[in-house]
């Protein structure tokens, strides 16, 4: 197989500025969906890898060429999972970092269990009817603040709490964060089995 160009489903600019600085290795080039006018896709799915499945599909399929996208979220044991998927548009508004973090530390006042977990899956489709998509998983553990600290990263990193390093993610180093955060364990299973399509 061999390609030098792949969609992202998605127009996060920092998604797509650290999918580059990973593809640009092996002189691929990731562009937004933006950049073809693609729409965003309604996420009809009931778990991230086929919300990350439906994505990737829609891009590949409007800019006809591979594809690539991610899903991710939080996940708190104590709310059952929640906000899972529903992780960007907890508070109502989807991308309001600021009224999701205020909701989820109102709705865990007075619980003690405070674990939680980032989670990411990765779909890499050649096509839009690819019958085997790559798909790759990666999860961060953590804890769940009692209050939000930290200017760095986006979402729920200000309340989310990294013991191996004593602090929040969003106070943690970029690179740090970039090599033990969810996308980045999903990104290095993905980079290998992309190598072996090259191949």
């Amino acid at each position: 197989m061999n390609f030098d160009q792949l969609v992202l489903a998605s127009g996060n600019k920092g998604k797509v500025a650290e999918f580059n600085s990973l593809f640009g290795e092996y002189g691929i080039k990731v562009t937004p969906q933006s950049a073809f006018d693609i729409p965003d896709v309604p996420e009809t799915g009931t778990t991230f890898v086929e919300n990350a499945i439906i994505k990737a599909r829609h891009a590949a399929s409007l800019a006809n060429m591979p594809a690539i996208a991610d899903d991710s979220g939080l996940v708190v044991e104590a709310l059952h999972g929640a906000p899972g998927i529903y992780s960007a548009r907890y508070a109502g508004v989807h991308g309001d970092n600021e009224a999701n973090n205020a909701k989820l530390l109102k709705t865990l006042d007075g619980i003690d269990n405070r674990q939680a977990k980032f989670l990411c899956v990765l779909v890499f489709m050649r096509s839009a009817d690819d019958p085997t998509p790559i798909i790759c998983q990666g999860e961060w553990h953590g804890n769940i603040t009692q209050a939000a600290s930290g200017s760095g990263g986006f979402g729920y990193d200000p309340v989310f709490y990294v013991q191996e390093h004593n602090c929040t993610a969003a106070e943690l180093d970029k690179s740090v964060k970039n090599r033990e955060s969810h996308r980045g364990k999903a990104l290095k299973q993905l980079m290998p089995a992309i190598q072996s399509l090259l191949k």
